[in-house]
């Protein structure tokens, strides 16, 4: 099948939606999919508003459908709500052309954090976004539930998995060995939808570690000199710094799933987060605790057994992301030829 995917994140740019992708993408390539990703590489661009390191892609939805329908792709996914996801959109209504999209990230909670805006103005704006597409991917139940109750209901859901590198076998990371325990580790961009202050800020023994980079690290830095930055890990030294903690510690309150949380189990590492979509869809009693005080979240996540947390962090596989992502498509066979 020739799938065309539309995503305004990807490479450079380090984050859950453009890992989700990749993931996925090579998963269908090996199942012999064709796959044309049509993303901000090699396309003039500007940089987003407060974010600067994130480049908003500017092109016509005239360019796009020549891609899409040079590609000769068969279906249509627009990952991302930005300027391309719009243009995308755009061209396959004008063509009467099938979509899905995917609700990757609380986009009015993510809004609001680096705006102050009202969140409900932006549901408006979700709303109009996702509502033509034949499908709309979510993650966990807690997203599909609040998609739903704001007037979005053709909801499919699309879990997500941990690549074989994340286990409990391995090495650990020499830069976390000889630290003061407990060990608390974050991983993920560093910003301020991620609440990550609020990890550093809590009064807790042991040593704080954040993997990762992002807009608020260097102000992070001075505010919390206690705390090691190891900046952004990949692949093997990722899993060997989860395997090096003690706990995961997610205080995001505006991610949909975490992909985090299920590599730190997958490697034997149990989490620590507010009771909050995401952590409330992936973890269990068994894995992680929630509570609304982040340090008895963090006290109670290491009583936890790792065995048991490895087990369940390895039952996400992205063959059974592919599977849903796939299943979820609307194919259009001929009607491109007759829309190009």
């Amino acid at each position: 099948m020739r799938i065309a995917i539309v995503t305004d994140a990807w490479a450079p740019q380090v984050n859950g939606v453009v890992r989700t992708l990749e993931s996925v993408i090579a998963e269908l390539r090996a199942q012999g999919h064709e796959i044309l990703v049509v993303s901000p590489a090699g396309v003039r661009s500007v940089p987003c508003p407060t974010y600067p390191e994130i480049r908003l892609a500017l092109m016509t939805p005239a360019a796009i459908g020549r891609r899409i329908a040079a590609f000769g792709a068969q279906a249509v996914h627009i990952a991302t709500e930005g300027p391309l996801g719009v243009a995308a959109r755009r061209w396959c209504l004008s063509r009467h052309l099938p979509f899905t999209t995917a609700y990757h990230t609380q986009f009015p909670e993510y809004v609001a954090a680096r705006t102050g805006a009202d969140p409900e103005w932006i549901w408006r704006y979700v709303r109009w976004f996702h509502a033509p597409a034949a499908a709309i991917l979510a993650s966990t139940p807690t997203i599909e539930g609040a998609l739903r109750d704001h007037g979005l209901p053709r909801v499919r859901r699309w879990g997500r998995g941990v690549a074989p590198v994340f286990s409990p076998d391995g090495a650990r990371l020499p830069a976390m060995q000889g630290l003061a325990g407990p060990v608390l580790l974050h991983v993920g961009r560093v910003a301020v939808e991620k609440n990550i202050a609020a990890f550093l800020s809590a009064d807790v023994p042991g040593t704080k570690v954040v993997v990762g980079d992002g807009p608020a690290r260097a102000a992070l830095q001075r505010q919390f000199p206690d705390a090691i930055f190891l900046g952004a890990l990949f692949a093997d030294d990722l899993a060997a710094a989860y395997r090096s903690a003690d706990a995961l510690v997610f205080p995001s309150r505006t991610d949909t799933f975490g992909l985090v949380m299920i590599e730190a189990l997958a490697c034997g590492t149990p989490v620590a987060a507010y009771p909050v979509p995401g952590p409330l869809d992936v973890l269990t009693p068994d894995t992680g605790v929630m509570n609304a005080d982040l340090p008895a979240a963090i006290a109670g996540a290491l009583a936890l057994d790792r065995d048991t947390c490895a087990a369940a962090g390895a039952r996400f596989t992205w063959a059974a992301s592919a599977r849903q992502f796939l299943d979820a498509l609307e194919p259009f066979g001929s009607a491109l030829a007759r829309a190009a």
